[in-house]
């Protein structure tokens, strides 16, 4: 999750879906994106990141939507670009009991945990590929915690 989702949350969803492709894990995955704010609803994603996309091989059908107090039961774990996203989809929870699933991205991240994906919007083509590559990297190793510690438990 971004905040207006035409950047980093497409992005990253359009790479965990083409890793879990390339290993057949599909079928075990229900996997979205969405922004915390209502700016851009309806919309495609910036032609900045589907250009980056694209040229990395990744190919994005996405069409932005608003994240919704629903998503947080419904979605096993709920992955924030930033921290300013993170504390606006824990401030949606009634409960309080959804703070496990709501995770920075960066957490998985070998070369920055715990950091946040910049937001490349006001930048430059280079700025959309090093949020890729950050991207890129944090779902290999997000996939693989899954992998761990989900897979492990059911096999």
């Amino acid at each position: 999750m971004c905040l207006g989702n035409i950047c980093r949350s497409p992005l990253a969803e359009a790479i965990f879906i083409d890793k879990i492709v390339r290993k057949n894990l599909k079928e075990h995955f229900e996997v979205d994106s969405c922004g915390t704010s209502n700016y851009h609803i309806g919309d495609i994603a910036d032609h900045r990141t589907i250009a980056t996309a694209l040229k990395n091989g990744i190919k994005i059908d996405h069409t932005v939507r608003q994240f919704v107090t629903d998503d947080l039961d419904s979605f096993d774990y709920i992955v924030a670009m930033d921290r300013s996203n993170h504390q606006n989809i824990l401030r949606l929870s009634e409960t309080g009991n959804h703070e496990q699933k709501v995770i920075l991205m960066r957490s998985f991240d070998p070369h920055a945990k715990g950091e946040e994906v910049p937001d490349p919007y006001y930048g430059i083509e280079r700025n959309f590929q090093e949020v890729y590559e950050i991207l890129d990297r944090s779902m290999d190793n997000f996939l693989l915690h899954i992998e761990e510690t989900v897979f492990r438990k059911v096999r």
